[in-house]
């Protein structure tokens, strides 16, 4: 890759996180985060079904979701408006430049990874979301003590992976006995009833 479309690359990955820090820092009328808040993420939430009964079961968080695919948030929006819940907002993004966008100091309570693409090849593992730079973009805004990692996948080299990940990275600590906190029937959980858990808090 040339020099130059590196730097047009990251021009334009520094230009939506701008964007979407903009978003989450305008007023809660425009979509941004409320005043003190206490806020739950979902990273790569899909259709938008976990999310939108959590936020509906949580009137007093507020709940953000992103995804990748323009189709998926466009329903996830859609079933939001449906239900009337003003907890509940969706960005097409990136996750890596969604964490980064979100401003300090806000009141992080739960991050939720559900399901994510396993990559199984370990070629592809680069790929994986859950990585010790998630980690620590994730830990930058969280609050010892306050704030709890969830990670949920059907695939046991992943839940592995994560485990490992986790239990060596010095900002998160396993949290074997904890239950899982809110149950919702999704696509993906009809899909693979069979799946391993993962909670870690911030210390």
């Amino acid at each position: 890759m040339s020099s130059d479309k590196r730097l047009e690359i990251e021009t334009n990955r520094a230009r939506r996180v701008i964007d979407f820090r903009s978003r989450l820092t305008a007023p809660p009328q425009d979509g941004g985060i409320p005043p003190g808040a206490a806020v739950t993420i979902e990273l790569g939430c899909g259709h938008g079904h976990f999310l939108a009964a959590y936020a509906a079961a949580h009137p007093g968080e507020h709940c953000l979701g992103v995804d990748l695919l323009t189709k998926r948030i466009e329903r996830c929006l859609r079933k939001r408006d449906r239900a009337g819940l003003h907890n509940l907002d969706f960005l097409k993004a990136d996750a890596f430049e969604f964490v980064e966008a979100i401003p300090q100091g806000i009141q992080l309570k739960n991050i939720y990874l559900i399901h994510p693409d396993p990559w199984p090849k370990t070629r592809h593992h680069k790929n994986r979301l859950l990585q010790p730079r998630l980690l620590d973009l994730l830990a930058n805004i969280s609050i010892a003590g306050h704030t709890h990692l969830h990670f949920r996948t059907d695939h046991s080299g992943y839940h592995e992976w994560a485990a490992s990940h986790l239990e060596s990275h010095p900002s998160w600590r396993l949290l074997p006995s904890s239950p899982w906190p809110f149950e919702q029937e999704t696509f993906f959980s009809k899909l693979l009833p069979i799946h391993h858990d993962l909670i870690a808090e911030r210390v």
